[in-house]
């Protein structure tokens, strides 16, 4: 198989998000971060903007609204310092760490702020995250990582990521009580499969991105919310006309 010596595209006019869902306030470390930070390294390496965000850093409430403050709560960063960070970025990347199985309730609650936007609308009428492409990264010393990324990726396709192939990766590590990834003597930062995932996941989304966006964002055809509140439907009126179809 010939290798190819040099990446087919530049990528150095996309911006990648990636927000780190531990349970650990910096300065602590974070394993997770250990893992984010590879992949960030390549983007770096390719000129892409990369933006990091330890999310409980920040005063970001709990819910499923745009503004938490309009709903009973005395604070909320989400609308003002991380939601741009989102809306500007043409790669998420959302990481995070295992917790008796399942993603961490950081992780969950990023989830229910994004979903808080998924109404908005883009400059083509589609839904906001239309045109954007996005991953996971997993850590832990339990098993769950595929349980995990399976349910972090159903959720950002759902509200309108496009997923690449093989966009997750992770590291649990021996099952049980034992070394996190950035420990001594883990062996995760060394961990081929590990290592692979992470750089595959990487360009997968590179390459997403730059198609995207060289197509001018995803086809606006068939999937507008005005228009289809308008009446407009896209042909499925003549697909089944009689309602009693089933």
């Amino acid at each position: 198989m010939e290798r190819t010596p040099t990446p087919p595209a530049r990528y150095d006019d996309l911006r990648a998000l990636y927000v780190n869902c531990t349970l650990k306030r910096s300065p602590e470390p974070s394993h997770t971060q250990g893992l984010m930070d590879r992949s960030i390294a390549i983007m770096r390496d390719q000129g892409v903007t990369v933006d990091s965000v330890r999310l409980i850093d920040h005063d970001v409430a709990t819910g499923v609204y745009p503004d938490m403050r309009q709903h009973g709560w005395a604070a909320d960063e989400w609308p003002d310092t991380i939601w741009p960070l989102v809306r500007d970025a043409d790669v998420l990347v959302v990481g995070g760490p295992l917790w008796l199985g399942e993603n961490a309730s950081v992780t969950r609650t990023f989830i229910e702020r994004l979903y808080a936007m998924s109404g908005l609308l883009n400059t083509s009428g589609q839904y906001v995250f239309y045109g954007k492409t996005a991953g996971t990264l997993i850590t832990g010393n339990e098993d769950g990582v595929k349980h995990a990324a399976m349910s972090t990726l159903y959720s950002l396709q759902h509200i309108g990521y496009v997923i690449p192939p093989a966009a997750d990766a992770g590291w649990i590590g021996e099952v049980g009580p034992g070394p996190s990834y950035l420990d001594p003597g883990s062996g995760g930062p060394e961990n081929d499969f590990t290592n692979r995932n992470t750089t595959f996941m990487t360009w997968n989304l590179l390459h997403m991105a730059r198609l995207l966006r060289d197509a001018g964002g995803y086809p606006a055809h068939g999937n507008q919310r005005a228009l289809w509140d308008g009446g407009e439907r896209f042909g499925a009126d003549r697909a089944h006309p009689n309602p009693e179809y089933r």
